[in-house]
């Protein structure tokens, strides 16, 4: 029962290939960055302490909630900026689990005033998809925008099986890097006469 629970509730994370979800990838080159961003795992971390926080004291006792579920960051790494001639503030991107909904996120480096744009939609890259985000704000954590992957979460059923749900989920999203070239095999006739022959030694004069 378990190992069919398991994939009845994986295969949810392909949805990220639904056509509601999904808008065509474009390819854009990435931009080597001028200036190093900044320390990553503390702004993280203030996102995941501000919705502990939202649990504790507006959550509890809603069946939204599932107990077995916690909050916890997922794969959080910075953006690669897109290369339009001037270079956009560091966002960092992952995925959110929380026992009421999993969600990318978009975080900026700095906390940003919401300017209006909470609320509202804009689409989004993220890794070599294209998604609808919405703008969110909040004094701790400034604005920051989420695209709804699961909500609720009913369907997990303890924080591993989601976490794993989120790895896969950015694994499709995220393009691997490109295999190294591998080095040139030379023949052993080839060796041979360049020196490097069984036998040879080196420096050894004839």
């Amino acid at each position: 029962m378990a190992d069919s629970a398991r994939h009845a509730v994986c295969r949810p994370a392909t949805a990220l290939a639904l056509p509601q979800l999904r808008l065509p990838a474009r390819s854009v080159p990435a931009a080597v960055s001028k200036t190093a961003p900044p320390p990553l795992e503390p702004r993280v971390q203030t996102l995941v302490d501000f919705y502990r926080h939202v649990q504790r004291e507006r959550m509890q006792g809603l069946p939204l909630l599932n107990p077995a579920l916690s909050v916890e960051a997922v794969g959080f790494a910075w953006a690669t900026p897109a290369q339009d001639g001037a270079e956009p503030p560091a966002v960092a991107e992952g995925i959110l689990i929380t026992p009421w909904f999993m969600s990318l996120v978009r975080l900026p480096a700095a906390p940003e005033p919401h300017g209006g744009r909470v609320g509202r939609s804009r689409v989004h890259a993220f890794g070599n998809e294209r998604f609808d985000f919405i703008g969110a704000h909040d004094p701790a954590v400034g604005f920051h925008e989420t695209c709804a992957l699961f909500s609720p979460m009913d369907g997990f059923t303890d924080q591993s099986l989601a976490r794993e749900t989120a790895q896969s989920a950015l694994a499709q999203l995220r393009p691997a890097p490109a295999p190294a070239t591998a080095a040139e095999v030379v023949p052993p006739r080839r060796a041979f006469l360049l020196g490097r022959g069984r036998g040879v030694a080196t420096g050894a004069r004839p």
